[in-house]
């Protein structure tokens, strides 16, 4: 079982902004960090360069299309029990967001109005014209600046428990304890977490998910390997290094529309 939302719009980006209230996503019950699945066999990979970076992206199924955006402490594959449950009907697109997972490291473009631009040449490239979106953490971020600047191209949205920055309290967000890697940053950051992925890592899967027992050891082994490549963590840590930027751009798109 999935849930949509509709983001069909009378009033701009503004009606998709009013669906930022934690919107869940259902799937017999799972946790978003269920343990680690193979997506269908019939998925294929495709490596797709747009907007000056390399991504990795699972496309299967056939249908209407929709997207999948992970968020970080995960990656694409997070998305395979859903992606089982959707590629009968539908196709499924699901990408590693620049710098993280099997996506290759840009240097820079780390705001979220840019990597909107890149899902947008993603859908180009596999000549797809509308999706609905599905997005969970950073992954909803970037979807927001995709439907913000393609708004006839995102037909449904569904959001997963992350704040937008500069949309509704995010001042306020900010000043939670709890969201101290918001602003986990400095020349030591990549020193200080190297070889200690695992533990960082399992600091978000125990302080700050719904149930940390369904996060095997098989899920939080498979990302943390994945967030040790070479320059992951660093490039992971450049999504949070954008807020400031990605709250100036919402503001303006919430503004304009």
């Amino acid at each position: 079982m999935y849930s949509f939302v509709s983001s069909s719009r009378t009033s701009g980006v503004r009606v998709i902004a009013a669906v930022l209230v934690s919107i869940l996503i259902l799937l017999s019950g799972r946790s978003a960090f269920a343990a680690i699945e193979p997506f269908p066999s019939d998925f294929k990979i495709q490596r797709i360069s747009v907007n000056g970076v390399t991504l990795h992206v699972r496309v299967g199924g056939q249908g209407p299309a929709v997207v999948l955006l992970h968020g970080f402490g995960d990656t694409g594959d997070m998305w395979a029990p859903l992606a089982k449950a959707l590629y009968k009907n539908h196709t499924v697109i699901v990408p590693d967001l620049r710098g993280m997972g099997l996506s290759s490291q840009a240097p820079a473009g780390y705001d979220k109005k840019t990597q909107g631009v890149d899902i947008a040449m993603v859908m180009d490239k596999l000549n797809v014209q509308k999706a609905d979106l599905v997005t969970h953490d950073i992954g909803n971020m970037v979807g927001y600046a995709l439907a913000a600047q393609y708004p006839d191209r995102i037909t449904k949205w569904v959001v997963i428990d992350a704040p937008l920055p500069g949309i509704g309290p995010w001042d306020e967000i900010l000043k939670s304890p709890m969201l101290w890697h918001f602003n986990f940053r400095g020349p030591d950051v990549d020193r200080l977490v190297k070889g200690r992925e695992r533990i960082y890592l399992d600091r978000f899967y125990n302080e700050l998910s719904a149930d940390p027992k369904a996060i095997d050891e098989a899920t939080r082994n498979h990302y943390a390997k994945l967030y040790a490549r070479p320059g992951n963590m660093h490039y992971a840590f450049e999504q949070f290094a954008a807020f400031g930027k990605d709250a100036t751009d919402n503001k303006a798109f919430a503004a304009t529309s």
